[in-house]
């Protein structure tokens, strides 16, 4: 019988001032109840919608059935279909804006809570399967893939089921690329990570780490090694600034160092490798994804009070909304229409002993309102002339976005770019050089864990018609 129930199935969570101080991940999952009683919830519609709002065309209306059934195997089933990194989406996937969106429940209510089944599922079998996939007998055919990120590990996926003899090439020491160096633990564990890696590596992918593509070997070196086509799933690792005085201070971050030395180089020990500057004030510059999670990170390094520095309005705020909650329920101070103009700091380099030679000790922002919409239909911040004030911070976290590494693209004849770095691809992911296929943000600059899986999908078909000669 179908439940009816206007609002899907809250999503237990951990206490804010609890999680506030660990890393342990905030979102607990549905118990099998739970996830029976919101699937109930899904009326299987005739024309499935939410499919069409899924980068890669889950079969949603079947994997919810399944679990209607009790058969939560065979959901997983279903979703390992269409995708490699389920575990993955169910966590951060921007559900909202994408599958559930299309649900129809949510014209009078909320939508089905596709993301929270979808991680249900997978979490599920993770904990009850017994053996790991069997790799595809091989078709002879070798590819290589640059970067171990979603999009690189879908396309890896994909061909290993099609009998590709595939390589991913990592330039860190860790597999799993943005997913274990940019998202934190407490929002994507990196044993779920680790889980899905095993599962390509089972299947027959080699995972090549400590591999920087342009440096280590060449695109082209690659090609004499016998790999017949290369996929290119680098990201977009490469810091915007703002270009203001003081980002020269210690205590000024990227958003990307100050993830990396926390996610993934473990700099939140009491004594860490890598160090990273804890305590104190700290402002993130920035309202997306990534600017939510390191101040959530700063929080837990243990600061003792983080502002967002953001110029529009809450309502602009490009972050998920359940981030934004989650943010704001743990404390961090939200200082919304203003924008950074100067960081401020000592520099004296004739006293090297001095703890404040060289570092960060204020940032000077302006207050701004919101004018005429700019080309993208958003309001432009305008600045309000005599506004100016100061915030007393100790560290400041720029994330105001990425662009794809430029290495790639001058170690390589015949890959042409975009005036943004982008590389230029068709669309079914072929760049200018022939045989070489590019996805995810070191196409578009920084985007979704879903929209790389997507570009990742797009590329491994069109590679496996290409080498098959269709």
């Amino acid at each position: 019988m179908a439940n009816m129930a206007p609002n899907k199935n809250p999503m237990p969570t951990q206490a804010p001032e609890v999680r506030a101080h660990n890393f342990d991940e905030v979102a607990l999952g549905y118990s099998e109840a739970t996830a029976l009683d919101e699937a109930m919830r899904c009326l299987n519609c005739k024309n499935h919608p939410c499919v069409t709002g899924c980068p890669v065309n889950i079969h949603i209306p079947e994997f919810i059935a399944k679990i209607q059934e009790g058969d939560f195997e065979g959901a997983y089933q279903v979703i390992q279909q269409s995708s490699s990194l389920p575990a993955v989406c169910g966590r951060v996937c921007p559900q909202e804006t994408q599958c559930e969106s299309k649900c129809v429940r949510g014209i009078k209510g909320e939508p089905v809570g596709i993301g929270r089944l979808e991680r249900f599922v997978a979490d599920w079998h993770n904990a009850h399967a017994t053996q790991l996939p069997d790799p595809v007998p091989s078709n002879g055919h070798k590819v290589a893939v640059v970067g171990s990120g979603p999009s690189g590990l879908t396309c890896a996926g994909d061909l290993a089921k099609k009998g590709y003899e595939v390589t991913v090439f990592e330039a860190l020491h860790t597999a799993g690329g943005v997913l274990v160096y940019g998202i934190p633990e407490f929002r994507l564990p990196k044993a779920i990570v680790q889980k899905e890696v095993d599962n390509l590596t089972a299947m027959g992918v080699k995972m090549e780490t400590n591999m920087v593509i342009g440096k280590t070997l060449t695109i082209d070196e690659l090609f004499d090694m016998g790999f017949e086509a290369v996929f290119v799933g680098s990201g977009a690792g490469l810091p915007n600034f703002m270009n203001i005085p003081g980002e020269s201070l210690k205590g000024v971050y990227s958003a990307n160092e100050f993830l990396t030395r926390s996610n993934l180089m473990k700099a939140y020990e009491s004594d860490p490798v890598t160090p990273i500057m804890k305590g104190g004030k700290v402002a993130v510059v920035g309202g997306g994804n990534v600017a939510m999670d390191a101040a959530r990170t700063a929080l837990r390094l243990g600061a003792e009070k983080v502002y967002i520095v953001y110029r529009r309005s809450l309502e602009e705020l490009p972050a998920r909304k359940e981030e934004v909650e989650h943010a704001m329920e743990e404390g961090i101070d939200f200082q919304l229409l203003n924008n950074p103009v100067e960081i401020l700091g000592y520099n004296n380099p004739d006293d090297r002993r001095d703890p404040k030679n060289g570092f960060v000790t204020g940032m000077r922002c302006i207050k701004m309102e919101l004018g005429e919409p700019d080309e993208k239909g958003r309001r432009r911040p305008v600045e309000i002339p005599g506004s100016e004030f100061e915030l007393e911070v100790d560290t400041v976290v720029m994330s105001i976005g990425t662009s794809p590494n430029p290495l790639i693209k001058s170690t390589t004849e015949g890959l042409d770019v975009n005036n943004r770095g982008g590389i230029i691809v068709e669309e079914n992911g072929a760049t200018t050089k022939k045989g070489v296929y590019a996805g995810g943000d070191a196409v578009t600059g920084a985007a979704t864990v879903i929209s790389a899986m997507g570009a990742g999908k797009v590329a491994a078909k069109a590679i496996d018609e290409y080498l098959s000669g269709k």
